[in-house]
């Protein structure tokens, strides 16, 4: 390694590309301590020097991230946004800033905020047998941490609203046909794949590949700046409702929520 934290580990396993391992398993859920964490390497990475690609991954096959850790909402729950949400929009935010491509190399479940950390990546590669949904609405809120700009801009505004009015899961070959995914690699592979695009990348002329970077950033769509504070007022609003307070505490004492 590197240099690694307790829940980010860092290599650098090929020339000019570092390697992002989210260290939380089973399911590598985005706590507090890992979004900070997160930040920190993302910053120190965008200083060095050596790194001019970066590949982004869970540790283990059974997931590349299902999202904000649910059980902390209670320690949160007097200001959730300020607290928990605001900090993941940043965290997510400085992926899609950093000016270095980012590529997602994504194993088995990706949901909730672990698509929304994709999602913030400049390149998504899932496994063959990997899936991705938004089931945020089945704790009575929404993807707050970035799906729901950043969504319709890979899908368009009418696929965006169905999958997070449903949160269903989509299969691998379905969600590269949606273009939520650029490529499928085989199970068990998806990193060292994932680290032969990022190679490419990072052979061509460095200076060129920042500014696409940024010219699709800041030109091609509505930046994310001009969504932030209208994202948080809209979670705001939502995690305030009873219907919200029902979904988690259905979650956490494991049973059917009854939305009103």
């Amino acid at each position: 390694m590197e240099y690694m934290s307790n829940l980010i580990l860092v290599e650098k396993p090929r020339k000019n590309v570092a390697l992002i391992t989210l260290n939380n398993p089973p399911l590598n859920l985005v706590t507090l301590e890992l979004s900070a964490e997160l930040r920190d390497t993302l910053y120190k990475l965008n200083q060095d020097e050596e790194v001019r690609v970066v590949v982004l991954t869970g540790s283990g096959k059974r997931a590349f991230c299902v999202g904000s850790d649910v059980k902390e909402f209670p320690q949160v729950w007097d200001n959730v946004i300020d607290k928990k949400l605001k900090k993941e929009n940043e965290t997510f935010n400085d992926i899609e800033f950093l000016d270095k491509p980012v590529i997602a190399a994504m194993e088995g479940t990706v949901c909730g905020g672990g698509f929304e950390m994709a999602m913030a990546c400049d390149m998504r590669i899932l496994a063959d047998n990997g899936k991705i949904a938004q089931p945020e609405i089945n704790l009575g809120v929404f993807p707050g941490s970035g799906g729901l700009f950043r969504l319709p801009k890979l899908v368009g505004a009418s696929k965006a609203m169905e999958m997070m009015f449903l949160g269903e899961f989509i299969e691998a070959e379905e969600c590269k046909s949606l273009g939520l995914v650029n490529r499928l690699a085989p199970a068990g592979q998806v990193v060292d794949y994932a680290l032969d695009v990022a190679e490419q990348i990072a052979a061509k002329p460095f200076e060129a590949i920042k500014l696409i970077k940024k010219g699709v950033r800041e030109i091609g769509y509505k930046s994310t700046a001009e969504c932030f504070y209208s994202n948080l007022d809209f979670s705001r609003t939502i995690f305030q409702t009873k219907d919200c307070a029902e979904g988690v505490d259905a979650f956490l004492n494991k049973r059917k929520p009854e939305f009103k």
